[in-house]
């Protein structure tokens, strides 16, 4: 058994003890440390904690016990996913909203790759038991286009034309604001958050050179659709990034702090359009998926509270 110890600085009073465990062992995810404090891994100043939504103190003494690993197997799951495109080297998948891309830590059923290893036959094994074919993610609310390799020479083409930054990858978003421009390019870097390190922030200091390109498409009084080009493919890279010039997405949780006014189960974006080269046959493939119903809801009601007024 793992033991990690930690004692609370006065930056971090005041959060929740998830929040901080999580901050300090990144490899955890959330729902993972939450289950070992409800298994009473968790000792705060020789205590065991149960109650998660206790707050740190300065100078708390927080020691964590992190089991042995299981021995982990990924086993298929008869999970129905929508297979644009697949032939003996590429699968194109249009993942619905909600669905995780991979396994993690306390997470290991119901995601995309579980789906996979059911539907298809052969899946890379570049990115091992856990990620097996997963060339690059979308977030689990993010709903759209993922291209997974089937064997190890197409992974690796198309993890190389993302190095490149040569994929085609066109989004859509409902975004907060009537932007004023048609068009226009964010250039800035993003890492971690400095203080809170489960989000990533437009940084000064440590960032990765992020670039993303966009245009409106609708305008809707106090929100915008907008169509949003990765030129790089940063982790949250547009929710990031349009939070960063005031325009936050619509329904996301972790960087708008506007009050939504309709429910909307996460936020409002879609991978739309992914284009590549062919791994094997060289030639420049294109896919297109539609905006998801639950997202025409979202415009919908938008467009009718613009019709009242």
């Amino acid at each position: 058994m793992e033991i990690q110890k930690f004692i609370v600085d006065d930056i971090d009073e005041g959060q929740r003890l998830d929040v901080y465990i999580a901050n300090q062992l990144e490899h955890l995810s959330r729902s993972f440390i939450q289950k070992l404090i409800e298994q009473g891994n968790i000792q705060i100043n020789g205590s065991k904690e149960t109650v998660k939504k206790y707050k740190v103190l300065e100078n708390d003494e927080i020691e964590v016990e992190i089991p042995e690993p299981e021995l982990l197997k990924v086993e298929p799951e008869d999970i129905p996913i929508d297979i644009v495109y697949e032939d003996e080297d590429v699968v194109i998948v249009n993942k619905p909203q909600g669905m995780v891309v991979h396994p993690a830590p306390g997470n290991y059923h119901g995601t995309l790759v579980n789906a996979l290893l059911y539907q298809c036959k052969n899946l890379s094994s570049i990115n091992g038991v856990i990620r097996p074919g997963i060339v690059h993610r979308i977030d689990k609310d993010t709903s759209g286009l993922l291209m997974v390799a089937k064997n190890d020479r197409a992974h690796r083409s198309l993890a190389e034309q993302l190095k490149e930054h040569s994929i085609n990858r066109v989004y859509v978003a409902l975004v907060h604001g009537n932007i004023k421009e048609e068009r226009g390019t964010i250039n800035a870097p993003i890492g971690r958050h400095p203080v809170d390190r489960m989000k990533m922030a437009v940084v000064d200091r440590n960032g990765k050179n992020a670039v993303t390109h966009f245009r409106v498409l609708e305008r809707y009084g106090e929100y915008s659709l907008i169509e949003a080009k990765l030129e790089t493919g940063r982790t949250h890279q547009i929710r990031v990034h349009m939070a960063y010039i005031h325009h936050p997405l619509v329904g996301d949780p972790i960087y708008s702090q506007k009050k939504e006014k309709f429910h909307t189960e996460g936020q409002a974006l879609h991978a739309q359009t992914i284009g590549f080269i062919h791994p094997v046959k060289g030639e420049y493939m294109e896919f297109h998926a539609e905006i998801p119903e639950r997202f025409r809801k979202i415009i919908k009601i938008i467009e009718n509270l613009c019709r009242q007024r």
